[in-house]
């Protein structure tokens, strides 16, 4: 029997953790000079005191969502995934390809094969990391790192000297068609009467990113593929003497956490640059390893943890435009965060589970 409940271990333990960074925070804030208590008025007004903000808050959610929904799938396999880097730049080229050399006659159409398209890249980019690993032991965390570098050195390869249009000194693709343009948060909501940013750069991607914490759920707790994940992920041992393969478990976990970090590209690349630009994840595979960590690889766990890592991106992003706060310390204050919602989990962990056993024996 569990010494906490279940609200504790997914709702109590990381909002602990998540006050202790926040103080930890304030006290680097005070450090440097700056009121800490107008910072976070700054941050919550820039991030989520308008449509606009919002709107960059929601988008930098949507592809955290992705790549922590892709690190939490290997997580239940206890596989470490920290190649969502790479695996969503060749994500965005997969989604380059689609759009830019099939005549798409409308977004819908176009938005589902893109989606095909990153996931079919990253699943690919992340299948040579687990072959190595299932067949030839090599360790999952080395070589998916290693493979961020090869996938960066392969799309710039390709951006200057296979896609870069003529003439043009930009190593980025051109852009693509009007008819495969995503539709943004305005123009979903303004037929509602909801008068949302034009400006914001979150779209339709979002809501396939809400769809895929519903199918990652769905899989890992309701399909017989996803027991047998978090068996394996539990027991390696147990589940060898259950039958399950740990070959099978380690390839399809790969692929599909692979997959779900390519989709990112979907929301970067199609809805927002709409051309394939280097550098478009933009740390978003390795956010995603705290987003995964803080939701404790649960995907409604990572889709609140997504939204508190999009405000601090755009709220740190207003901070340093209007204080002298350094945009650094945002980095800072996520470090925090990761620190005490993983590395320091125990810490707030051990004391909470003495506490609930006291209670339960009063």
């Amino acid at each position: 029997m569990d010494v906490m409940p279940k609200w504790a271990e997914v709702i109590l333990v990381p909002l602990i953790s998540l006050v202790l960074a926040a103080i930890l925070s304030a006290v680097v804030i005070l450090g440097i000079g700056e009121d800490p208590i107008a910072a976070v008025e700054i941050m919550v007004n820039g991030a989520l005191g308008s449509t606009y903000g919002w709107g960059y808050t929601l988008y930098y959610a949507t592809n955290f969502i992705f790549t922590g929904l892709a690190v939490a799938v290997a997580f239940h396999a206890r596989m470490f995934n920290i190649g969502g880097e790479g695996q969503g730049m060749l994500g965005g080229l997969g989604v380059a390809l689609v759009c830019l050399y099939v005549p798409w006659p409308h977004w819908t159409i176009a938005l589902v094969a893109a989606c095909a398209g990153a996931a079919l890249f990253g699943a690919a980019w992340a299948a040579i990391p687990a072959y190595l690993q299932a067949k030839r032991g090599s360790h999952i965390v080395i070589t998916t790192i290693m493979f961020n570098f090869i996938a960066a050195a392969v799309l710039n390869y390709v951006l200057v000297n296979l896609m870069r249009p003529a003439g043009s000194m930009d190593p980025a693709t051109e852009r693509f068609p009007a008819a495969v343009h995503l539709p943004t948060l305005h123009e979903l909501l303004l037929p509602l009467g909801i008068n949302f940013s034009k400006s914001a750069p979150a779209n339709v991607t979002l809501l396939v990113a809400v769809l895929a914490c519903v199918a990652v759920w769905a899989l890992i707790w309701r399909t017989r593929l996803g027991f047998g994940l978090r068996a394996y992920g539990h027991s390696e041992t147990g589940a060898l003497y259950a039958g399950i393969s740990p070959v099978r478990i380690i390839m399809i976990s790969m692929l599909i956490s692979g997959g779900l970090a390519g989709l990112m590209a979907v929301n970067s690349t199609m809805g927002e640059a709409e051309r394939l630009v280097l550098n478009a994840t933009e740390g978003a595979g390795f956010i995603g390893i705290a987003v995964a960590l803080m939701g404790r690889s649960h995907p409604f766990g990572v889709f609140l943890a997504a939204i508190l890592f999009g405000f601090l991106y755009q709220g740190g992003a207003e901070l340093a435009l209007w204080t002298k706060i350094p945009r650094e310390l945002i980095v800072v204050i996520q470090a925090l965060v990761i620190l005490f919602t993983g590395a320091l989990d125990n810490m707030v962990r051990m004391p909470l589970e003495r506490l609930f056993l006291r209670m339960r024996k009063g």
